[in-house]
């Protein structure tokens, strides 16, 4: 407890993107440029362990496709949505500091942490609202979260379920009031830890739902991703360290994104 962790990471994202046909938009590319900045702070609420998270980005974003069948592309750069997420375990891990939890972690084999968290995007990001393509969403997304932690030796396995609650959009594209249902999500971890600091982990997540309604009207065009990502990480020093990660994620329905993702990030601790 009483830890902070300052990040920064750089975000490089390729992706082939499916809109509704009505658009007219077809063979879209984007191609997206992030730089992030990110802040935890653990700490004991209700004698257990929590921590909170403040995130925020920068982007440049393109898009190239064919509009009414004629070639055109657009930029966006502007500040992404700010994500606060506040997380507590309400079993295993106890609230414990420096060479307390040191002495905890050294003298337990097997152990296993269920926890809650709330992940909150809000609308502060660039929007335009007669533009169809924005960095921000004007509006609220809420994500409840449930996950299930166990590690035994080196070895950490990770579960969380989540689902996705989005407001109303009342200033989307042209007038327009946009709506979404609730999309549903899990994803998994599989951790191994060399040493305090330096680990690799393969990852796996699956969502559906989030159709949306434009005016009232039902646009039938529900989500259905699947995703896979590895990572690693190494200690550059006790407080300092560097995580590279690759994400690819897959639509099963005919509007979404085809995406592949890199990622290099520093942290520090104190």
């Amino acid at each position: 407890m009483g830890v902070n962790f300052a990040g920064a990471a750089y975000i490089y994202t390729e992706a082939d993107v499916g809109f509704d046909p009505l658009l007219q938009l077809k063979n879209v590319d984007m191609d997206i440029q992030t730089w992030a900045a990110k802040y935890i702070r653990t700490f004991e609420l209700f004698g257990k362990s929590s921590r909170i998270d403040l995130t925020q980005g920068y982007q440049e974003v393109r898009w190239q496709g064919l509009l009414d069948g004629v070639s055109a592309s657009t930029n966006r750069e502007g500040w992404s949505d700010s994500f606060v997420r506040l997380a507590i375990n309400l079993y295993g891990s106890p609230p414990l500091r420096g060479k307390s939890y040191a002495t905890y972690r050294a003298g337990v084999d097997e152990d296993t942490i269920v926890g809650i968290g709330l992940a909150i995007r809000l609308p502060s990001g660039d929007y335009e609202n007669d533009k169809l393509l924005n960095i921000g969403a004007n509006r609220f997304t809420f994500r409840p979260q449930l996950g299930v932690s166990h590690f035994w030796g080196n070895w950490i396995t990770e579960l969380t379920s989540e689902v996705a609650l989005y407001t109303d959009n009342d200033e989307f594209y042209d007038g327009n009031k946009l709506e979404q249902d609730p999309l549903y999500i899990i994803h998994g971890h599989l951790i191994y830890s060399f040493r305090p600091g330096l680990w690799l982990s393969a990852s796996a997540g699956y969502d559906y739902g989030g159709e949306t309604t434009l005016n009232g009207i039902a646009k039938k065009d529900k989500k259905q991703n699947i995703g896979w990502a590895l990572s690693a990480a190494y200690p550059l020093s006790r407080f300092i360290g560097v995580k590279l990660a690759y994400t690819n994620i897959r639509t099963l329905e005919s509007t979404g994104l085809d995406a592949d993702s890199f990622m290099a990030s520093l942290s520090y601790m104190w």
